[in-house]
């Protein structure tokens, strides 16, 4: 019986994720992978995304009936054995012999046919054990240890999320993460228009009026998408661009993907929009991307920008952690480790500290991350305040209420989303990711 072809794409992609640093999300919509079957890429982004939220309680269970230590273990066969665990524990669907099977094969596949014996023999014994339920596992957890194992999170994260949130918010940030979110996206009336024709079915959007929730379907695979009317972007993503206003002449410094910097410029027809990133096939990207004749596309490093113009409105979004999107991106938190915090941080206050210089006086600059730690946010601005007396912060909460006002924010608890003087969304609280944002004024 030859391998499926989801196995065999969750397989190379877990091992490209393992030893690249890959991100699964963009080898999931590579183009091998879109040659894949509706079912067949439906399953392997299943068994790539579970076995990646839960690889360390899959390997507790994988060790528990190994001979052998976990760190002995060749790439591949561990890589075969997450895959084959996660269906026993989590899928129901999958008949059992078939995940035991495929798993053995794909260790005899790689070349690694002495070890098949042993697979075989750890596959059989995890197949005795009784599905999980992860969630009420989740729910039950007492202490941040406890939340660690179940939720198959570093220890390091919960105790830090149980300090600054309290422990009930980290457990429901930790059973968000373990869920597949759902994908919001912004999308143009016309096109909106003609996707039920293609099988997608959306639903409003629940933090913002302007956003879209697919509930059925795939959007990816339909010819708005292709021609760029659609858009995917988590809502808190979304709403991070509207805080940026209006203005006239705007700088976006760290814009790759691009999808707050199309929503600046729909919104800003006639502002001239300068949009920047680092690394030049992103730059390329993202000028490939937009389609707003507005914009200009930079390859630049925001710490040096090639430019002495001065911006009424100016967004960082900088590169950070992105603990706030394990949801998505859950191979996040198997490479991220607190001593990772300071080099991030570092490079964070270079750029604010080097885009402050470019707002023009009454202007506004939006700090923003995609990270839970506060090492990235609050602590970056005072920094850079304390350090250049010609800004103050705004209150984020008179945006918020513009944004109501105006029918754009339909989120009820306005509350929850400020923190202090800062935008603070976090995943379990709100229906999104966790972003973190402070609007600073050049006085």
């Amino acid at each position: 019986m030859p391998i499926s072809p989801a196995r065999q794409a969750a397989f190379d992609i877990l091992l490209r994720v393992e030893r690249e640093d890959s991100y699964a999300s963009e080898l999931l919509h590579s183009r091998r992978c879109a040659q894949l079957s509706s079912a067949d890429h439906g399953l392997a982004t299943e068994l790539v995304m579970g076995v990646l939220r839960w690889r360390s309680l899959l390997d507790k269970e994988i060790a528990e009936r190994s001979s052998q230590p976990l760190s002995r273990l060749d790439p591949q066969v561990l890589a075969a054995l997450r895959i084959g665990a996660y269906q026993l524990q989590f899928l129901d669907r999958v008949p059992e012999h078939a995940a035991v099977h495929e798993s053995v094969e794909l260790v005899k596949q790689a070349r690694k046919r002495s070890a098949a014996p042993f697979a075989n023999a750890v596959m059989r014994k995890l197949a005795e054990t009784a599905k999980r339920d992860p969630v009420s596992a989740i729910v039950e957890a007492e202490t941040p240890a406890e939340l660690s194992e179940t939720s198959s999170h570093p220890r390091w994260l919960v105790e830090r999320w149980s300090e600054h949130f309290g422990f009930d918010v980290a457990r429901k940030i930790c059973r968000r993460n373990q869920q597949a979110p759902e994908t919001a996206i912004r999308v143009s009336a016309t096109a909106e228009a003609a996707l039920p024709e293609q099988k997608i079915d959306l639903a409003p959007g629940q933090l913002l009026a302007s956003a879209r929730r697919v509930t059925a379907g795939d959007v990816t695979q339909t010819g708005p998408f292709r021609e760029g009317a659609i858009a995917i972007q988590d809502e808190a993503s979304q709403l991070i661009a509207l805080l940026v206003g209006t203005g006239s002449r705007i700088l976006d410094c760290c814009a790759a993907p691009g999808g707050k910097t199309q929503t600046i410029a729909q919104r800003n027809p006639r502002a001239v929009v300068v949009a920047s990133d680092l690394h030049p096939h992103r730059a390329a990207l993202l000028g490939i991307r937009i389609a707003a004749t507005n914009v200009r596309v930079l390859t630049a490093d925001a710490c040096y920008l090639p430019t002495s113009a001065l911006f009424d409105r100016v967004l960082a979004d900088v590169p950070c952690s992105g603990t706030g999107t394990l949801g998505r991106n859950p191979e996040i938190k198997w490479r991220l480790g607190p001593e990772e915090l300071g080099h991030l941080q570092t490079r964070q206050l270079a750029i604010l500290q080097s885009v402050m210089q470019r707002v023009a006086r009454g202007g506004r600059l939006v700090y923003s991350t995609c990270s839970l730690e506060p090492e990235e946010n609050a602590q970056i601005v005072k920094q850079a305040l304390a350090a250049d007396t010609s800004f103050r912060t705004l209150d984020c909460r008179g945006e918020i209420e513009r944004l109501r006002a105006q029918g754009e924010l339909v989120w009820p608890d306005l509350d929850s989303l400020v923190s202090g003087r800062y935008l603070r969304t976090i995943p379990g609280i709100h229906p999104c990711d966790g972003f973190f944002a402070a609007i600073l004024e050049k006085i």
